[in-house]
């Protein structure tokens, strides 16, 4: 397989972004009656073209077909004095999977954080993810973190 293009999202990628989020929500169960409500998906993808805002999204691009996604967050820590990136969202289409793209989205997230002066990039996913947790395994190290939360 040919190497994807990673760069950033454009309001013209809508369409083919929307599909892969679509299959990312679906993925972890935000679908049919539990799906995300559309002000949601669209705030999300406003966001990612306001400069006001620390969120932006990247894509993975082969001969002119989106197959891959990567949505990150750049934040403040207590611990840094330099901001960290969060890696919030990851996904492969399902018929690319296995052919690098996530990797090469990653590396990109790493390129990124590094040019934004981000001391660590960082994300989660559910333990049962394991086919996920092989690339993740191979590119970062498993901090060992329990994430906790509440709904309110």
């Amino acid at each position: 397989m040919q190497t994807p293009h990673i760069r950033p999202a454009t309001p013209d990628d809508y369409s083919d972004w929307k599909i892969l989020w679509d299959g990312y929500n679906a993925f972890y169960g935000r679908s049919g009656a539990t799906a995300l409500p559309e002000t949601v998906t669209h705030a999300t993808w406003q966001r990612f073209f306001d400069p006001a805002e620390p969120m932006q999204a990247l894509v993975a691009e082969l001969d002119g077909r989106l197959l891959g996604l990567a949505h990150i967050i750049f934040h403040r820590s207590t611990i840094a004095l330099g901001p960290s990136c969060y890696l919030q969202d990851l996904f492969t289409n399902e018929a690319a999977r296995g052919q690098g793209i996530g990797r090469a989205l990653i590396e990109a997230v790493y390129r990124r954080a590094e040019a934004m002066g981000a001391q660590r990039v960082y994300w989660q996913t559910h333990e049962s993810n394991a086919t996920a947790r092989r690339l993740y395994d191979a590119v970062a190290e498993n901090s060992g973190f329990v994430v906790y939360r509440k709904a309110n």
